[in-house]
């Protein structure tokens, strides 16, 4: 059996060049220091080798120094070459000619000592918030809800059974290391085809790398490899679980779809069918090792609280020394929030999971364009009403920030989403959790 390391001769490495020249550096290095010495010798003794032929004086001094510094240029330009074969392995061409390696080993450096962040969330309101965090760290791990049961995900669950793949690659394309085509490619959707037609290429991925792969976990893990993710995605729980909800008449409504329908008659509650699905493991252990946990924002009972409502996750939650922070939501979404105020969002989760599992609350001072407004009005979804006093009376302490983008849609601006919780977990650290 060849032994591992031969494999580092094989040909078309670029490697085995550079290592002669680096040993031929090492051979040269030391004849030159023997050449040295044996100059300093004759000097000192004042004349030469009886029986030989070795030249005196400082010519033979500048052919010894002559061949150091030979030597120590075929050492650097080896050890150099053989650096850059082995990265070129790894770094893009072009980034690696226009020397911004560098860079990106400094970046790399860089965000791993980074803060261990975990977000809880699922929807589009958590891939803006990890577009944003994978600037500060790569300690990043999302948990994310596995309810959906429309669209794309919806029928691959129904019809394979699988859990559904939408949330999840959102988070793997918002926390891939570079903005690439391949996660436009994952995110595309087809137009046409039979079975094809509203599937996203991503979603179908998932699926099949889950039956080649054995498992879910191990699917996504796969495809982090590919965008070469900042962090880890995991779903909250393995288990094929349906969100239900109880509105305030009493009616019992199944499913994700059926509750955003629905809930326009007010939602009591939702819970989970089986109500104690077990979690991923590598989920509380993230949670348990957490600078913070993030919760939110995105769809507050069919997207946050469906995660808090999986077996121990709330309760890591709240034994945990992390700083846990809600992030509120912008605007109150139609059949869910209709009339919520940010204090109502708060209660809702409080109900779900007990009090005091939530430390800060931030929440969005920006004033909404009346352009804007408008838009969503005709929607019936309306500016979520600030109320500190309220929210100070739950137990939290609230965040007023800028934190709205520039686009023509009310949403969290990445950028600023990141930077509120970054500071604010800075700040915590420095004032030992105070």
């Amino acid at each position: 059996m060849k032994r591992k390391w031969l494999r580092w001769l094989y040909p078309g490495l670029r490697i085995k060049r550079w290592i002669g020249l680096v040993l031929l550096g090492i051979f040269s290095l030391a004849a030159g220091i023997a050449a040295l010495g044996l100059a300093a010798w004759l000097a000192l003794s004042g004349g030469g080798v009886p029986g030989g032929e070795i030249p005196e004086g400082s010519f033979f001094l500048v052919l010894a120094l002559g061949a150091v510094l030979l030597s120590g240029f075929f050492i650097w330009y080896g050890v150099r070459g053989l650096f850059r074969s082995l990265v070129g392995g790894l770094l893009p061409y072009s980034v690696l000619t226009a020397g911004g390696w560098a860079d990106k080993l400094y970046q790399q450096r860089f965000l791993e000592r980074g803060p261990r962040i975990v977000v809880i969330g699922g929807g589009t309101g958590i891939s803006v918030l990890l577009r944003g965090l994978k600037k500060y760290t790569s300690n990043l791990t999302a948990v994310v809800t596995v309810t959906d049961d429309g669209g794309s995900s919806g029928r691959l669950r129904a019809e394979m059974g699988v859990l559904p793949p939408g949330d999840i690659r959102n988070c793997l394309v918002a926390l891939a290391d570079t903005e690439t085509l391949m996660d436009e490619v994952l995110s595309y959707r087809f137009r046409q085809g039979e079975g094809l037609a509203g599937h996203t290429l991503g979603n179908l991925l998932l699926v099949s790398l889950t039956e080649v792969a054995g498992s879910f976990v191990r699917a996504i893990q796969e495809v982090s490899k590919v965008l070469a993710v900042r962090g880890r995605v995991l779903p909250s729980t393995l288990s094929q679980v349906v969100l239900c909800a109880e509105l305030a008449d009493g009616t019992l409504v199944e499913g994700e779809t059926s509750i955003s329908r629905e809930g326009c008659r007010g939602i009591k509650r939702v819970f989970l069918r089986p109500q104690t699905p077990l979690p991923v493991p590598e989920t509380l252990e993230a949670i348990y090792q957490a600078d913070a946990v993030v919760i939110g924002p995105g769809s507050l009972f069919t997207s946050v609280i469906p995660n808090l409502l999986v077996e121990g996750i709330a309760e890591a939650i709240r034994k945990s020394s992390a700083t846990k922070i809600y992030i509120c939501n912008v605007m109150t979404q139609p059949g869910e929030t209709d009339g919520y105020s940010a204090s109502d969002h708060l209660r809702a989760i409080c109900a779900h999971c007990r009090p005091g599992m939530i430390e800060y609350m931030i929440v969005n001072k920006q004033e909404i364009s009346r352009v804007q407004l408008e838009r969503y009005q005709e929607k019936g979804a309306h500016p979520v009403k600030t109320d500190p006093a309220a929210m100070e009376e739950l137990g939290v302490r609230v965040i007023l920030a800028d934190l709205l983008d520039e686009s023509e849609w009310v949403r969290h601006d990445p950028d600023r989403l990141a930077k509120a919780v970054i500071s604010l977990v800075q700040r915590r650290g420095i004032n030992g959790g105070s």
